[in-house]
């Protein structure tokens, strides 16, 4: 095996060329950031597609992103990417189905929708607790593992104590936050994603010519089958239907019904179907309604089709490399054999360059959580009910000592985590079940602000029965996949009996929404006839049937992509081909389809 090379000048370089770049950026964008709340957090809602689409790429691509999906692979397999990949086809109802709509509620924050959808106390309760439950225990747990994957990175790559490094790393990110606001992110961020991408191809060119090339990786990789690091369904994209005579039992726990799962359930029942936070920060910046649809869409073609191969590709080469995680990083489990292949195959320059990809990837992560968190603090709750009526200066500077309060938590709250992938599966877990509140709140008049309570508080009960009780109580522990199911479950009939026993939303309340936002479908028609607000001319029913035909040809474009992509990289070029053709004929529908789609601007 070849021998680690410690870094060199130019790998010194390049670093601190990058660092020196950043800290730029903060101070060339502060004075136009500090102006008001909307310049700090929004950029003045005057961003490009382009812009705001590769910032959205740039923030779900952090320092934790490929150990993770290198855990997957040495673990169960590439299958098991599923786990993020199922988000896909809730993403793209971002794309197609919310993106406008959230613009056209033209407001700071998320939560800030809650106070028009919904009305009195129940909703200004609901405000308060999302802001706090976001802002603060998910965006720690968030932070926490993106700190932690920077932590096993630097420890492999320069050699010294991994907190020292880290938090080197959060003070930098920390100080171009707090003088940019969301200017510095998002213009960072343009660079981080260049940087990144050029990175983890490099990477994965290196690695696979090191091994021999893609032939000779596939058949040392079927030689390792009976090694623990590695299994039968290690290259497959889908696992193997389970065998005729296997029971309901282990049926239950084969790979194939957690792919029924991710596939079936959890795409629509996390807490993110409607946008997502920061995507949703990121799609009220944008220009218009025009540009929001389009960022988010690019988004999704990059996030998942563009750069998710070079992850695996060097995944799959540390199996056969370091087919047994050594001693001495044995602390960082198997997700450290992506910085053990960086460290023992890149020279100088390329090495400082992958360096500076993680440490883009991670405080583009960093700064992003940091930003959005603040605006939950600010707008959602301190300006909401402490200090209503102070300056835009005033709101923008406690914006900042927020932001250096959640950072320090953040950095502290990761001391306590050890493997990333588990921190996915528990912040899936905290939201189980509330994706379909999100979704039917815009296209359904009867639910109400104790329906999106009920599904908040069932479920973030529900994860921490199965978190840290089930087993304690003499249960036997069950798989993720498992625990989704039953939480949704629980959670979904949850919700569906409050919204029955409760009141729904006063009618003013109703048409002040409706007219505002012009929600799609026949789920408000009820409040069209008694009000009678709806627009001359204006078919809502049409607009949603084509909005959900490009949604569904998006799922089949991006996944075509997606297979088409590994299928030519595993040299199947007929398959590849076929792949390819089958999204590009999604593309053209989604062409033909899209003027219909009614967008205002």
């Amino acid at each position: 095996m070849t021998e680690p090379i410690s870094l060199h000048w130019v790998d010194w370089s390049i670093i601190l060329a990058y660092i020196v770049f950043s800290l730029g950026v903060g101070i060339y964008f502060s004075k136009r950031a500090s102006s008001n709340t909307e310049e700090y957090f929004l950029s003045g809602r005057s961003l490009p597609w382009w812009v705001v689409g590769t910032s959205m790429v740039a923030t779900t691509f952090a320092a934790d992103t490929p150990l993770a999906i290198t855990e997957f692979v040495r673990g169960p397999g590439i299958w098991q990417n599923w786990f993020w990949w199922n988000l896909l086809m809730g993403s793209l109802l971002g794309v197609f189905l919310f993106s406008r709509l959230w613009q056209r509620a033209q407001i700071l924050t998320d939560n800030e929708l809650l106070e028009i959808r919904y009305s009195g106390r129940p909703a200004a309760l609901l405000r308060a607790f999302k802001a706090g439950y976001f802002s603060i225990l998910y965006n720690f747990i968030v932070m926490g593992w993106v700190i932690n994957a920077m932590a096993s990175v630097t420890s492999v790559m320069l050699n010294i104590d991994k907190w020292t490094a880290v938090w080197i790393c959060v003070i930098i990110a920390l100080v171009y936050a707090i003088l940019s606001g969301f200017w510095g992110v998002v213009i960072t961020d343009m660079v981080q994603f260049c940087i990144a991408m050029f990175g983890s191809i490099a990477l994965a060119i290196i690695a696979l010519n090191y091994i021999g090339g893609m032939e000779n990786l596939l058949s040392k990789l079927s030689g390792l089958a009976d090694i623990s690091s590695t299994n039968d369904n290690t290259i497959k994209f889908i696992p193997p239907l389970p065998k005729s005579d296997l029971n309901t039992i282990t049926f239950w726990e084969s790979p194939f019904s957690k792919f029924l799962v991710f596939i079936g359930i959890m795409w629509w029942s996390h807490h993110g179907t409607d946008g997502g936070g920061y995507i949703i920060q990121r799609m009220s910046s944008a220009k218009n309604e025009r540009h929001a649809l389009l960022a988010t869409l690019w988004f999704n073609l990059a996030h998942y089709a563009l750069r998710v191969w070079p992850w695996i590709i060097v995944a799959l080469v540390s199996i056969v490399m370091f087919p047994k995680i050594p001693d001495s990083y044995s602390e960082l489990g198997v997700k450290a054999g992506y910085p053990l292949v960086m460290n023992t195959l890149l020279g100088p320059g390329i090495k400082g360059i992958l360096i500076v990809s993680f440490l883009a990837a991670f405080m583009s992560t960093i700064d992003t959580h940091l930003n959005w968190g603040a605006s939950y603090i600010i707008n959602d709750i301190y300006k909401r009910f402490y200090k209503p009526h102070e300056s835009e200066s005033h709101y923008v500077m406690v914006g900042k000592i927020s932001t250096v309060i959640l950072m320090a938590l953040a950095a502290f709250t990761s001391l306590k985590m050890q493997s990333i992938s588990k921190a996915w599966e528990f912040i899936f877990s905290m939201g189980a079940g509330i994706g379909l509140v999100l979704i039917l709140r815009w296209f359904w008049w009867r639910i109400n602000s104790w329906t999106e309570i009920a599904a908040m508080v069932i479920s973030f009960l529900t994860a921490l029965y199965f978190g840290f009780v089930h087993t304690q109580i003499g249960f036997q522990s069950w798989s993720p996949s498992n625990t989704l199911v039953v939480s949704v479950a629980i959670t979904t009939a949850g919700w569906l009996v409050i919204t029955m026993i409760t009141e729904p939303e006063d009618n003013e309340t109703l048409i002040n929404f409706y007219r505002k936002i012009r929600p799609l479908g026949p789920g408000w028609n009820t409040i069209i006839h008694q009000a009678d607000v709806k627009d001359p001319g204006t078919d809502n029913n049409s607009e949603l049937t084509a909005s959900l035909m490009c949604w569904f040809l998006g799922c089949v474009l991006i996944y075509s992509c997606i297979f088409g992509t590994g299928f030519l990289i595993y040299g199947d070029i007929a398959t590849g081909f076929i792949c390819m053709l089958v999204a590009g004929l999604s593309a053209w529908g989604i062409h033909k389809i899209f003027p219909q789609i009614g967008l205002l601007s």
